[in-house]
């Protein structure tokens, strides 16, 4: 299995295809298959990309991760990856949640290798209790195929997604459960203590072809914050997705592929 050791942990990586690296940075407690489940069928219709998907540490397959304490050291570790992996390349990157935040801190950090970014229901606010966020509320329900899942699964799926169907139930599980699984539940715990950066982010301008999508009933993240940073990304599309919740990705997801392949478009052009 591919590894890539940097100082504080040994990161679990899969490449796909050739050309343009597309960095993927996958949600807090998930893996690479949360990324790769929806960005594989974007990226099968096009050449030219070499998509790399990594786990974070406490997630997934990555390991040797002790020495992370918070999202700082979490940036460090994503940074030096990419490092290794693409030394003095230009890149794309595309982040999910927890990623968008740590998307936001690459850009911070290397602004002048990204390419473009694209941001998938992201973290804008660290801290949850300060967000703008709306109620969770379940918009389409096939009550068929709920009676068919056991407590545990009701429960998850209920809280989570708003759009109940058996379709969105299978990829949840294929793509999000499977990860949840392995992640490392204690060490997550304390990095949820310091889960904000220590520095500012957005303090400049990214003044590349951007993508904000964010869904109009994702109570975890929320959709209104993100409109308050796009000043600071005047090449961004922001989209606000109807009947979508944090899993807009599953949940509308042939409008999720069409706006992540006109970013695409637009990066090439602006290339």
């Amino acid at each position: 299995m591919p590894y890539c050791r940097v100082k504080k942990a040994n990161i679990y990586y899969e490449v796909i295809g050739s050309g343009t690296p597309v960095v993927m940075i996958h949600g807090f407690t998930l893996d690479h298959r949360a990324m790769k489940g929806c960005m594989e069928p974007i990226f099968q219709e096009r050449t030219g990309y070499r998509r790399i998907y990594l786990d974070l540490p406490g997630m997934g397959l990555t390991k040797d991760y002790d020495e992370v304490g918070n999202t700082d050291d979490m940036l460090k570790t994503v940074t030096d990856f990419i490092d290794v992996i693409l030394p003095d390349q230009p890149f794309l990157i595309i982040g999910y949640s927890y990623g968008g935040y740590l998307t936001r801190g690459v850009i911070a950090n290397m602004p002048e290798r990204v390419l473009g970014a694209a941001f998938i229901c992201p973290v804008i606010i660290a801290d949850k209790t300060k967000r703008s966020l709306p109620e969770h509320k379940v918009m389409h329900r096939d009550e068929e195929f709920i009676a068919t899942l056991n407590a545990e699964e009701k429960e998850f799926y209920e809280n989570s997604f708003v759009m109940l169907n058996q379709n969105n139930w299978n990829r949840a599980k294929d793509e999000l459960v499977v990860g949840m699984k392995v992640a490392d539940q204690s060490f997550l715990e304390k990095i949820q203590k310091a889960y904000g950066y220590s520095f500012a982010i957005d303090e400049g301008t990214f003044e590349k072809p951007s993508l904000f999508l964010v869904g109009r009933q994702d109570n975890v993240t929320g959709y209104s914050d993100a409109f308050n940073i796009l000043k600071k990304y005047p090449r961004a599309t922001y989209t606000v997705l109807d009947t979508a919740g944090h899993n807009l990705q599953i949940e509308q997801a042939e409008l999720v592929n069409g706006h992540i392949s006109e970013w695409l478009e637009r990066v090439s052009r602006f290339v």
